[in-house]
């Protein structure tokens, strides 16, 4: 089967063959995934290569793949195709199990297209005639048009990013510290970071109790806001042979697929991965660095006012 689109380090992909490409990967999958379990279907059955998932999306946190692959399911969604929860669960619709060629997708391309220069133009007409302040909602340019991507975990996603850009500017004896903190508070013992002693990129070393058995577990932490491929996994497995029960890569970046592939290859060292997504996760939850905080909103009942 023939590629229905590549990435390259500039320029724009061929949207339309990536929607293709989701619904395809959707369909094999069951009909529904998770956002992170559809991009690797997708990454998956069009045989991306590990450069083409390195590369870095400029002025965003995420590879251009993920970045586009966004774009795509934007489409998909608003040409009626696909559907998402707000747990980040996505979908097909009735219409998206209807689709299997590239002129369909293309059809929503054009589609898409055309009713966001039609909403844009009636902005513009009701600004001009109510002479309305500008519209804050950040906008992402495509092409000639402006549209607003669809956000897979709503704006809860902003903290990440701004989590993830503070984490990359610490000095890495810092962050390898905090890796360390963060063992701790899930429940590791006898943390201990190596810093610059270490060697194969082994960065610190913690034990792991379960029930009435305990696990040696090496650790490596980059701070990285592109991918780590599969020789990097390789490259840490070959350092834990002989002296750990597992490992565990924690980078502020991505995974490629190969290197998922790579880190649950039988027979080998199992390697537990740790993103920057979920790294974010768990700093939210050990309440490290990041807080919640609950917003009072006051609303005014004015029926019951009226019937008093």
């Amino acid at each position: 089967m023939s590629r229905r689109f590549t990435i390259e380090p500039t320029g724009m992909p061929d949207l339309p063959g990536m929607m293709l490409a989701t619904v395809e990967a959707l369909k094999q999958i069951g009909g529904s995934a998770s956002l992170h379990e559809l991009d690797e279907k997708v990454i998956e059955i069009e045989g991306l290569s590990e450069e083409e998932q390195s590369y870095a999306q400029p002025g965003d946190d995420r590879t251009r793949v993920a970045y586009f692959l966004g774009w795509a399911r934007t489409f998909l969604k608003r040409g009626g195709a696909l559907e998402n929860s707000a747990r980040g669960v996505w979908a097909l619709t009735d219409e998206g199990e209807a689709i299997a060629t590239l002129e369909q997708t293309r059809a929503i391309y054009r589609q898409v297209n055309e009713e966001e220069r039609e909403r844009q133009k009636a902005k513009r007409r009701e600004k001009l005639a109510k002479e309305a302040a500008e519209n804050s909602k950040q906008k992402i340019e495509t092409g000639q048009i402006e549209l607003v991507q669809e956000d897979d975990n709503g704006d809860a996603s902003d903290w990440k990013v701004h989590l993830l850009d503070t984490l990359r500017l610490m000095d890495p004896s810092a962050f390898e510290r905090l890796s360390q903190r963060l063992l701790r508070e899930a429940g590791f013992i006898k943390v201990e970071v190596r810093g610059k002693t270490g060697d194969g990129g082994i960065d610190g070393v913690g034990v792991l109790r379960v029930n009435l058995v305990s696990f040696q577990v090496y650790f490596q932490c980059k701070r990285w806001k592109g991918s780590v491929g599969s020789k990097e996994i390789r490259d840490f497995r070959g350092a834990l042979q002989g002296r750990a029960d597992k490992g565990l890569f924690i980078t502020t970046g991505t995974f490629t697929s190969q290197a998922s592939e790579e880190a649950t290859r039988d027979g080998a060292i199992a390697i537990d991965l740790i993103d920057g997504d979920r790294l974010c996760d768990l700093l939210k939850q050990y309440e490290l660095g990041v807080r919640t905080r609950m917003i009072e909103e006051v609303a005014i009942d004015s029926g019951w006012f009226g019937s008093v």
